[in-house]
């Protein structure tokens, strides 16, 4: 157990004996704990392996290369269709941790076989996701606007694809483009 990921444990007031299980199952795989992103992660040889996190209606383990892995449970979840990689394990209670406690065992083993290969996730190329007519409209308009866009990294480019064309509306993946404008000209990403 590492102590700056107490903390965490110390202040869940939702999911604290779930949380308290998971961690057990993953420290029994031999993993290395860290805080990561505010979240108990464990690692193998500095490469993440699982997560633990929380939401209102579940907690879950997130596996970070959940799609390589083998699912003879059918439990492993894509938490949004844009997601490549992830996959989660959700509980709603202990009893369902306590349940699939060998099988998680499994899970993390495999998890670390697949780390342990080299394997990789072949991602989506930026240019294979959708590009809404707004915004291509937009790029088309402006040589300017079209060598900024060009010039952020392909996960600047990939956020902001995502974010436009998740809007249900013209009118609102218009606005969406017209507020982010000024940020791509400054070579920000969408957080920035």
């Amino acid at each position: 157990m590492n102590p700056k990921v107490d903390f965490f444990f110390n202040k869940a007031k939702q999911w604290k004996e779930e949380y308290e299980s998971m961690r057990k199952i993953a420290l029994a795989s031999g993993l290395t704990e860290e805080l990561k992103w505010g979240q108990p992660c464990y690692t193998f040889q500095n490469n993440n392996i699982v997560l633990i996190h929380g939401f209102k209606e579940y907690c879950a383990f997130l596996f970070f290369k959940g799609a390589l892995l083998k699912d003879p449970k059918g439990v492993l979840i894509q938490q949004t269709k844009n997601v490549q990689s992830a996959r989660q394990i959700r509980f709603t209670n202990l009893k369902e941790i306590d349940k699939l406690k060998t099988s998680l065992k499994s899970y993390i083993k495999n998890a670390i076989e697949v780390e342990k290969s080299g394997q990789k996730v072949n991602f989506k190329k930026t240019k294979e996701f959708d590009m809404p007519e707004e915004f291509l409209s937009k790029l088309e308009e402006s040589p300017n606007l079209r060598s900024a866009f060009d010039s952020l990294t392909p996960g600047r480019q990939r956020g902001y694809l995502l974010h436009f064309s998740s809007a249900k509306q013209s009118k609102t993946r218009e606005a969406r483009i017209e507020k982010y404008i000024p940020h791509i000209l400054k070579g920000k990403g969408l957080d920035d």
